[in-house]
């Protein structure tokens, strides 16, 4: 086995088998999700863990009622259809024995302060707000959170697109701590399949530059 194996038994998993993940094991995985490196160590995440299977069906049918809503008041077809086409992928984790919420905090980058005290233009503020290291943040916390699961015999989904529904969903959850929003979420569980096929990526050649 090379070393770098782990990584590679992360897949998006969208199916699982009905078998309930064990308290103990979910602790692993957010203990792991939490040394993700944060900017200013900030660490501006919390990790909800849903373990109900109705409440599980609940939120789906939240994204589903909601992406319904969208698509009634969107007047060009093309667009109604492709929004609504979608919401089945929106709805994966409606199978799974359990699915993690991440919420996140807004975080101010390096320089803010400094820009808005010397008068910068709106389009300076813009472009250092851009990277948005907060969500980088998240999203190192996600991808430890997923290679984690593989390597422990789980599997999850990184998912941002229910996010049209988040205001609903987290009214539904009733999770609430001052300055935090649900950013992203994964269902986890125990992979129905055991073969997967990644999708192509691109070239190594095709995304990398080196200057010397």
């Amino acid at each position: 086995m090379g070393m770098l194996d782990f990584i590679y038994k992360r897949h998006s998993i969208r199916k699982f088998k009905d078998e309930a993940v064990p308290t103990e094991d979910i602790k692993e995985l957010i203990k792991a999700a939490t040394y993700a490196p944060s900017a200013k160590n900030i660490q501006n995440w919390h990790f909800v863990v849903i373990n109900n299977k109705e409440k599980i069906e609940e939120i789906a049918k939240l994204v589903e009622r909601k992406n319904a809503l969208l698509a009634s008041q969107t007047k060009d077809e093309s667009v109604k259809n492709n929004f609504a086409k979608y919401v089945k992928y929106h709805t994966v984790f409606r199978n799974a024995p359990a699915m993690i919420l991440i919420y996140a905090s807004q975080y101010n980058p390096t320089g803010l302060d400094v820009f808005k005290d010397i008068g910068a233009s709106s389009e300076e503020i813009h472009h250092l707000l851009r990277p948005s290291a907060g969500m980088q943040n998240i999203g190192a916390a996600m991808e430890n959170l997923l290679l984690a699961a593989a390597n422990m015999g789980y599997g999850g989904c990184w998912m941002t697109g229910p996010n049209y529904a988040s205001k609903e969903i987290e009214e539904y959850i009733g999770f609430k701590k001052e300055g935090f929003f649900l950013a992203a979420m994964t269902p986890l569980g125990i992979p129905e399949d055991r073969e997967w096929v990644s999708p192509k990526r691109k070239p190594v050649e095709e995304v990398l530059t080196i200057i010397e």
